[in-house]
């Protein structure tokens, strides 16, 4: 047998399958495998470069699972949405650092970069701004005064910033955004430069979506950057952001990295995920590994390419369901926080190996049974919504109970798409009568409303029967 798969990834791969009239359990809290075997980040260290994640701070506080694997496997870290201004001023002058402050310190506490996302774009802006009649003179010292405020407040602490992002169209054309419009396409050459006097030790990056490949768009991309350059603005690198659907990286991308490389900057992965049209299969999800990898080799492949930032750590807590309809299951770690195949793709990618008998292993046959996720929907002061879902590999469930039990006095007030009792602490939902057939390759999904009494962590494991 070979060496294990890395030490959080071999605990969190495992999750059980079970035949239709077997028991499986679903381990949500398993302990991580012994400390000698190796997480993603040192595989990308061994490599010199970095492998990170974007994460929410409610997260970090509300779930040990998520904070586990984003301090164990990433050696990177960047703000999902803490550091954009909307949420940073939402109203003039009053800034709220609280969540952004949390992101810094945790990746200080477990040795990780920062990247700072994102200082100047068209979306998430707070609404007196977006609002605001204000003239170009304002406008200049509106983005003054924020690039100095924010990157001036974590001078020394972050070591790359998405200073301007998005900023064109499919076509290669300018974006018409609020800062277009006040200040023509130079706002771009004005926010890197107050970023480099606000912290002249952090790398300075443009970044946007549907670049990876060789085209209109990364032409245009191309040919600023290299403007830029040319003029002695302090433009460091280029982000790919690199939302792909399943099978369509494109062929072109290592070439695109290149020729970035070429022009003496730096370039990074900087949102990577995968979306699948669900249900996802297991073929999806092998396929799914391909593309991964095939990322990952092509930024290894380039000496300048810096490394690969994934866009959220378990599919549940991805973008992509409320964006792109009927689309899911995007990232490396299912919504349960179990590995699945893209991470050993990324681990072999790495120069890792992985154990055969895994479930997770991307040249495994399809498995046997059946999962059950359990997820966080929503939350507010006294309660939450959660999810639960039940998905089959290579057998099919009929009629199907699901059983845990919940460690911090939560109670179910209300279900929906099951039929859920509680006694004491244990919890018992059954299938009604139109969703207890799960075919191989398919899923469905019941939901609760229950109550907390201030915390709530997720139950050490679910009974599939």
């Amino acid at each position: 047998m070979r060496p294990p798969r890395s030490r959080l990834g071999r605990a969190l791969a495992t999750g059980v399958l079970c035949a239709a009239t077997a028991l499986g359990t679903l381990a949500t809290g398993a302990a991580p495998a012994q400390a000698a075997d190796q997480p993603l980040r040192d595989l990308a260290d061994a490599k010199g470069i970095h492998i990170g994640n974007a994460l929410a701070g409610s997260k970090l506080t509300n779930n040990a699972r998520y904070r586990e694997i984003a301090a164990t496997e990433f050696n990177s870290v960047t703000a999902e949405n803490a550091m954009k201004w909307g949420v940073l001023e939402p109203n003039r002058g009053s800034y709220n650092w609280g969540e952004a402050d949390q992101l810094v310190d945790f990746a200080e506490a477990n040795g990780q970069q920062v990247r700072g996302h994102t200082l100047i774009w068209h979306s998430q802006n707070p609404g007196w701004l977006d609002n605001g009649d204000f003239s170009a003179a304002e406008m200049r010292q509106l983005m003054r005064n924020h690039i100095e405020t924010t990157v001036g407040r974590y001078e020394g602490r972050i070591a790359v910033w998405d200073v301007v992002n998005e900023m064109f169209n499919d076509d290669g054309s300018f974006r018409r955004t609020i800062w277009y419009d006040a200040l023509g396409p130079d706002y771009i050459a004005e926010a890197l430069t107050l970023a480099h006097e606000a912290d002249p030790t952090a790398k300075l990056y443009l970044n946007d979506y549907s670049v990876e490949a060789v085209n209109a768009k990364s032409t245009a991309m191309y040919n600023l950057a290299r403007d830029l350059k040319a003029r002695g603005v302090p433009l460091h690198g280029i982000g790919l952001q690199s939302h792909l659907i399943l099978g369509q990286v494109p062929s072109t991308m290592q070439a695109n990295i290149q020729r970035f490389a070429d022009l003496g900057l730096d370039v990074d992965i900087t949102e990577l995920d995968v979306r699948i049209q669900m249900p996802a299969s297991a073929d999806e999800l092998r396929r799914q590994a391909d593309d991964y990898r095939a990322v990952f080799d092509a930024c290894l492949a380039v000496s300048r390419c810096q490394g690969v930032t994934v866009w959220g750590v378990g599919d549940n807590d991805s973008w992509v369901p409320d964006v792109f309809e009927g689309y899911g299951a995007p990232l490396m770690y299912d919504g349960n926080y179990q590995a699945k195949p893209a991470y050993d793709a990324v681990a072999e990618a790495l120069g890792g190996t992985t154990d055969p008998g895994d479930p997770g292993d991307p040249g495994d046959p399809p498995g046997d049974g059946c999962v059950a996720d359990y997820a966080v929907a929503n939350e507010w002061n006294s309660g939450f919504t959660g999810n639960v879902t039940i998905r089959c590999t290579g057998s099919s469930l009929s009629g199907w109970t699901a059983t845990w039990d919940f460690p911090a006095g939560q109670r179910i007030s209300h279900a929906w798409n099951a039929s859920c009792t509680q006694s004491g602490a244990r919890v018992t939902c059954t299938n009604v009568s139109w969703n207890g057939t799960v075919p191989a390759g398919g899923s469905t999904t019941f939901g609760f409303n229950a109550t907390t009494s201030g915390s709530n962590p997720a139950p050490a494991s679910i009974t599939l029967s």
